[in-house]
């Protein structure tokens, strides 16, 4: 399986991906980027499985880089995980074809129930 964790925060992005290496096997890859640029990029060159995309960043946001993912890839499957809670939100994602939409910050237990839903 191919992961990719996007968010500008470089703190969030090693925190998540800590978290995600606590159930992903030594066969996985996981692909960082810090903006929705990168992460089509990304997706376009590597057909990651599974996303996690945060909303609020520089260059292209998750709003923006939503779409274009699934577009390149409509398999693959998006969790936003995003301080911004508000139920446009939520409902937004999910319509540009996000599977989750998730509060920041992910811990072990969080990351296991999401990937268990995967």
């Amino acid at each position: 399986m191919k992961y990719l964790v996007t968010d500008d925060s470089k703190l969030a992005r090693l925190s998540l991906v800590k978290s995600l290496k606590s159930f992903v096997g030594d066969d996985s890859e996981i692909f960082q980027a810090s903006n929705g640029a990168e992460a089509i990029e990304i997706v376009k060159n590597e057909k990651v499985d599974i996303v996690f995309l945060d909303l609020t960043m520089p260059v292209m946001d998750g709003y923006e880089a939503l779409p274009k993912i699934m577009e390149f890839n409509p398999k693959t499957k998006v969790v936003v995980v995003s301080a911004d809670v508000q139920e446009r939100a939520k409902t937004r994602v999910i319509s540009l074809g996000a599977q989750f939409h998730v509060q920041k910050p992910i811990n072990v237990d969080k990351m296991k129930d999401i990937l268990e839903m995967l």
